[in-house]
């Protein structure tokens, strides 16, 4: 299993911390980041937000080679675990990529997670590090089945489940025999609630009764909307929006 650990480092300079930790490294041990993000098929370059990376192995420190544009590789020695940190600047308030200030945070996946080479079809874990008071956590990404966080089965579905932070409005119905959650950052304190909830439900039922046979793709489903003056764009995943 990759473990990871993201922090709010600095949300006045817009930056995460990110760190991993992976048992029994190879001796050669590769690491990349995707340019790209499901769903929106153009070359982003996510690499270029990255600050230095830093890895320990047993408590000495380890070099970090760059082999590419997106690419790293680290010589380690012996098995011991290898930990991975660096920081990430987040100053994208698309849905693409990943943001941070004083008032709310957001982040896809392939702007902050490397791909482990030779570990992408294990378990990958995210916990995540202590949020400011008043701010919850809303994501489709499921619960770890021990202790806290997050579990995905493999690296392509921690990357296809974004992850929202901050003071939310939100509510819950249940459609096609599955729980669906409406998340909003920056809702007004008038917001029509009860009519919104009703008409996304009434969409979500219609969509799910023209399939009658087939079950709905996806234990719970997570609608994540931020409004903003001048802001636009969607962006769809396996069990959230």
């Amino acid at each position: 299993m990759v473990h990871w650990h993201v922090e709010l480092d600095d949300p006045h300079g817009h930056h995460f911390r990110v760190s991993l930790k992976l048992l029994r490294p190879d001796a050669q041990q590769a690491f990349s980041l995707p340019v790209w993000i499901q769903g929106s098929y153009l070359v982003r370059e996510f690499s270029r937000h990255l600050g230095p990376l830093q890895a320990r192995q047993g408590g000495q420190l380890r070099a970090v080679l760059q082999t590419g544009k997106n690419s790293w590789q680290i010589d380690c020695q012996g098995r011991a675990a290898l930990t991975l940190s660096y920081r990430v600047y987040a100053f994208d308030a698309s849905v693409r990529g990943a943001f941070l200030d004083a008032r709310r945070g957001f982040f896809n996946g392939s702007s902050l997670f490397l791909q482990v080479h030779g570990r992408r079809e294990q378990a990958h874990r995210l916990t995540l590090g202590r949020l400011p008071a008043g701010w919850q956590v809303a994501t489709a990404m499921p619960p770890a089945s021990t202790g806290r966080g997050y579990e995905c089965a493999d690296y392509d579905e921690l990357l296809d489940h974004p992850v929202a932070l901050g003071p939310f409005w939100r509510g819950r119905f249940e459609a096609g025999g599955a729980p669906h959650e409406l998340v909003i950052s920056g809702a007004w304190p008038q917001v029509d609630s009860e009519r919104l909830l009703a008409d996304t439900r009434r969409i979500c039922a219609t969509q799910q009764a023209f399939w009658p046979d087939a079950p709905a793709p996806f234990a719970r489903y997570s609608f994540l909307l931020h409004c903003a003056e001048n802001g636009a764009g969607g962006l769809e995943h396996r069990a959230s929006c």
